[in-house]
């Protein structure tokens, strides 16, 4: 039995999320399908974890055992040639049996794109979250900068998630706006929590209308309360861009 490992593009439109949902397409089931197709094995990939409904990805990763006899540079052709066009195989590599996509990770980055000018994007519609009214991205950044470190995140996850503990460490968070109008939040953290980015990202956008200081955005972190303030950003803008080993 081989351990591969693959990085995975994929634009998360059409699809109801990463995870395996019974008579809904998924990217999990779409690469697992293709996967068999190619390889004549039911094969379960592990992700390292999970996306929502029209959530993208620049690099997620995932990990499988199988007995193919295939090269993992052959493997990715295959893949790549089975798999629709919204999906894209963009490394395959063996890796030692302990390799696992999810426990095996020491942090993710994730990106989110807000498309900050009057007129709606016809190209980038599915990518971005469009804001016409101009949002002070400083503001944004300045209350940004209260994330870094280890905090108790509840405030910024829904209120069904299953987990030991809500605490987690975010390595470093930036807000920059492009030349062309477009904000972008980058988060790097050992472990999310369920709508934690979008959560964070939708109460950030609150602080660039002026609705919210900076220090009132702190504030809910720090108390940890739930205000009108905390919004969910739409799943369209996020991307998880980078898992690191």
């Amino acid at each position: 039995m081989k351990n591969i490992k693959i990085v995975i593009e994929y634009d998360g439109t059409d699809y109801h999320g990463w995870q395996c949902q019974a008579n809904l397409p998924t990217v999990q089931e779409t690469i697992e399908d293709a996967i068999k197709q190619i390889t004549k094995e039911k094969v379960k990939i592990t992700g390292s974890g999970r996306t929502d409904a029209g959530v993208h990805a620049m690099g997620q990763v995932a990990n499988f055992l199988t007995e193919t006899q295939m090269d993992p540079e052959t493997l990715l052709k295959a893949l790549n040639s089975t798999l629709p066009r919204d999906i894209s195989i963009i490394e395959t590599q063996e890796v030692p049996d302990d390799f696992h996509a999810q426990f095996s990770s020491r942090s993710k980055v994730y990106e989110y794109r807000i498309f900050n000018r009057p007129h709606r994007p016809a190209l980038q519609r599915n990518r971005v979250w469009h804001i016409p009214e101009k949002l002070d991205a400083g503001k944004m950044k300045e209350a940004a900068a209260y994330l870094e470190g280890t905090h108790d995140f509840s405030v910024f996850a829904t209120a069904d998630i299953t987990v030991k503990t809500t605490v987690r460490t975010v390595k470093q968070i930036h807000v920059k706006k492009t030349r062309e109008g477009t904000i972008l939040v980058k988060i790097e953290a050992e472990g999310f929590l369920k709508r934690m980015v979008r959560m964070i990202t939708g109460t950030l956008v609150q602080t660039g209308r002026g609705k919210l200081s900076p220090e009132g955005f702190g504030q809910i972190l720090a108390e940890g309360q739930k205000t009108k303030n905390v919004f969910t950003a739409p799943p369209q803008g996020l991307f998880l861009k980078k898992v690191i080993y």
